[in-house]
């Protein structure tokens, strides 16, 4: 029975016109599906919803995680009737809008000491602001030139829903009509993942743009000793497109990681372009069109085929994340890397044999000349290598068990701010209000129970908070509901039920339901100084700790959660997940290599790998990289990217040895042929991901620098330190050799 890349090829020479109208259709079903791409920002990019701590910060924000908008009012006297009269008047604007859960600001505090209405002279401002908590007075008036109106949205808002809130805000401020002198902007945590979005948006446009001009370069540079060298950027870029519009149509979102998926996939997907079109131009020389595709497709198509399947299954490793955003971004490289491999097992001999493909006639000078000589410097390189391998094996073995042990010690990052654009405007306008109001950082302890209300709960949520406040000097202040009982009732808790009940009555609504849900829930909000989030984990570890101390009344179950809580525990996660990532993708490949080739010698290929890994340690230590969710996943796609190198070259030499080469001659001649098309693709892959280094976001820049090295890494692997393990494990005088399914295929 013919096997499908036997069926394939003939169908693509006899019906090439027939293909290629398949091909266009599909090409249009993905365009459609692009256009119903969708951008993700916020926590549902950093935590599963699904799991335990994702569920209660899921809860929590939808029962009292309202986003606030801060509305930034500068003047030279923000305290003057006209402007306390526009503060009113904009927020009473914005109180009747959709989604606005209320609005405060000093106009607020000014109103409530002067019966509801606005001072009409400066004396009774400055009375009126002399009777305001100091406290109070300073979070919302931090200066005479500077005043924030404090916007609550409702909460659990939807990304779509939260977007158009703030669209709504900021059409009432365009019509406004401000005092002469005053400035207007609109920040806080919503406006910020707003903008971010639209910032993903954009850079993710800057970089497929110049990934793909430099694909252009580097083709046109290394790839002039064929015809049709721009080729594969073609073949490339359909796969992208079908990348995009199968992301569209299942409806996976795209985030500030999955971004950086895309350069990747133009280095890996210009891979198996240039490896088809390589093989196809080789084989037309000797033969015609229909038999060249043949010998391309069964000979190249399944080789290129377990080299897909092991970059993917590094992807793949990236499934067991808990974090979504490396989730998707492991799905979107898995998804791109095998529409990639179609794209190119179809559309290449498709064009070669609807233009009666010719090959370029070999010059005798010139850059032919070079790449014959760069064929001859790597033959005689792995020939010397193969000849003495214990030394290379030994001293890079040596640097990768140095860069395992200072892996340990590279720090983590979660902090989002550090992963956007420094000079992004929502960014700069929340460093303002941080000056201004003091920090805004707050961890909520999520309350739950029958009897929240009773007053041994109560009793207890007091106490805690005081306990918390007193031990703590990270701790500023809490506020819960016991805060405002204690307030309308002259300073003290009520004593009995029948009392909370009499004061909750005399509380304001919005007010009560900011910190309590019934009698089954309540929060307390703790506030914090500004501090890095590996101190905020030892915190949140503590005050888990005390907890289970100062325990509260039987039925009654407190938690932290929040924003800082999910942050924090990122930490934990990115430390596990890294190390599981990178020994499931290990043991993905190795099984699937055992599976394919049924002999042990054939997991050579992952030793150059083990390697690999190791020196991205060194290198991230010494350039000073921290992990991030992005930087967590470099295990596992290091695993897939550098697999595929170091498998075609076994490839290749067990098709030597089939035809009776001996282990040197087949090493010699497996990097000759492969090493050059392998070195012409990685070059053209770090070309791809170099354009990652022109993101605006910190995150991916970063990303970018260490995967450019860990390509160069790859192809050291493959055309160093692959010869040597060949070598070794073929004991001197034989090398690993296909089973007999594949010794058949060969003859």
């Amino acid at each position: 029975m013919d096997s499908p890349y036997t069926v394939l090829a003939r169908f693509i020479s006899l019906r090439p016109f027939a293909v290629a109208g398949v091909v266009l259709a599909v090409f249009c079903i993905a365009l459609y599906g692009m256009s119903l791409l969708t951008m993700q920002t916020g926590m549902d990019t950093y935590i599963d919803k699904s799991s335990e701590r994702g569920a209660l910060l899921n809860k929590y924000t939808d029962t009292f995680g309202s986003d606030a908008v801060m509305i930034i009012i500068e003047a030279d006297d923000v305290t003057s009737p006209a402007v306390l009269d526009y503060l009113d008047r904009i927020q009473s604007d914005i109180r009747n809008e959709p989604h606005i859960a209320g609005a405060t600001s000093i106009a607020d505090l000014v109103m409530a000491l002067n019966n509801g209405e606005i001072p009409r002279s400066n004396a009774e401002i400055i009375a009126a602001k002399a009777a305001i908590p100091g406290a109070v007075l300073s979070r919302y008036l931090p200066s005479e030139l500077l005043t924030i109106s404090v916007i609550s949205l409702e909460p659990g808002l939807s990304d779509t829903s939260r977007n158009q809130a703030l669209t709504t805000i900021d059409a009432v401020l365009r019509i406004s009509d401000p005092p002469p002198g005053v400035a207007v902007t609109v920040t806080g945590d919503a406006a910020f993942n707003q903008q971010m979005g639209e910032e993903i948006g954009a850079s993710m446009g800057v970089l497929i743009t110049a990934a793909m001009l430099l694909m252009v370069l580097a083709v046109g540079l290394l790839f002039s000793h064929v015809r049709y060298r721009l080729l594969p950027v073609a073949v490339v870029a359909s796969g992208l497109i079908l990348t995009f519009g199968i992301m569209g149509l299942a409806g996976i979102p795209i985030s500030m990681v999955v971004i950086g998926a895309f350069p990747v996939l133009i280095g890996i997907g210009i891979d198996y372009a240039i490896q088809f079109h390589t093989r196809f131009d080789e084989e037309s020389r000797k033969s015609p069109v229909p038999e060249a595709i043949m010998t391309t497709l069964t000979r190249s198509g399944p080789a290129i085929l377990f080299a897909m399947v092991s970059t993917s299954l590094g992807f793949i490793a990236m499934f067991i994340s808990p974090v979504p955003m490396v989730r998707d971004f492991g799905l979107t490289c898995t998804i791109g890397v095998v529409s990639c491999y179609i794209a190119a097992l179809i559309i290449v001999p498709t064009f070669g044999t609807l233009i009666g493909y010719r090959p370029r006639a070999p010059a005798p000078s010139g850059k032919a000349g070079v790449m014959d000589a760069y064929d001859g410097f790597l033959g005689g390189l792995a020939y010397r290598i193969a000849r003495h391998p214990l030394p290379v094996i030994l001293l890079l073995g040596f640097v990768a068990l140095v860069g395992i042990q200072v892996d340990q010690t590279i720090p983590i990052n979660t902090n989002e701010d550090t992963f956007v654009p420094p000079d992004m405007p929502a960014i700069v306008d929340l460093k303002k209000v941080t000056r201004t109001m003091g920090s805004t950082t707050s961890l909520p302890v999520y309350v739950r129970g029958d009897g929240v209300l009773d007053v041994d709960t109560l009793t207890w949520i007091r106490d805690f908070s005081a306990y918390e406040i007193a031990q703590n000097d990270k701790i500023t202040g809490a506020t819960s509901i016991v805060t405002y009982l204690a307030e309308y009732n002259g300073g003290e808790l009520p004593g009995t039920g029948a009392g909370v009940e009499e004061v909750l009555g005399r509380i304001p609504g919005s007010t009560k339901d900011a910190y309590i849900n019934g009698r089954t829930e309540a929060v307390i909000e703790f506030s914090m100084v500004d501090m890095e989030n590996e101190i905020a984990l030892s915190l949140v570890d503590r005050i888990n700790g005390d907890i289970a101390w100062y325990r509260p009344p039987p039925g009654i179950v407190a938690t932290p959660t929040g924003q800082l809580d999910m942050f924090t525990s990122l930490i934990d996660e990115i430390r596990k997940g890294k190390n599981q990532m990178t020994l499931l993708g290990f043991g993905l490949i190795f099984a699937f290599l055992l599976a394919v080739y049924r002999r042990l010698h054939a997991v050579s290929p992952l030793i150059p790998i083990m390697m690999i890994v190791g020196w991205n340690g060194v290198i991230m230590y010494l350039l000073a990289i921290d992990y991030s969710p992005m930087t967590a996943a470099l295990g596992s796609m290091t695993i897939g990217v550098a697999s595929e190198y170091t498998i075609l070259i076994m490839e290749r030499c067990m098709e030597e040895r089939s035809r009776g080469a001996d282990i040197f001659a087949a090493i010699r001649e497996s990097v000759q042929k492969i090493g050059t098309a392998i070195t012409v693709s990685g070059m053209t892959t770090v070309f791809g991901f170099s354009a990652l280094l022109l993101s605006t976001f910190n995150i991916i820049k970063n990303f970018g620098v260490v995967t450019v090295i860990t390509v160069g890494f790859s192809l050291i692997g493959a055309i160093i330190v692959m010869p040597a393990v060949l070598s070794l494990m073929g004991g001197g005088g034989q090398c690993p050799v296909p089973g007999e399914e594949r010794d058949a295929r060969a003859a």
